[in-house]
């Protein structure tokens, strides 16, 4: 279960678009827009190293 707590990502390898700090901490992070993120995660998957590439193009 995850810890609403916690202000970064609880598995750094992992974007989970569901839970809204992550959703802040990833897009803070990759310096994108939160759709932007969200749009990403949904072509290429969760994997961070993924999106993180697939942002870079």
């Amino acid at each position: 279960m995850d810890n609403k707590l916690k202000t970064g990502a609880a598995d750094r390898g992992r974007i989970n678009i569901n839970e809204g700090y992550e959703v802040d901490y990833w897009s803070n992070k990759f310096g994108v827009s939160k759709d932007k993120l969200k749009a990403a995660v949904q072509t290429v998957g969760t994997s961070a190293s993924a999106v993180q590439e697939y942002l870079k193009k």
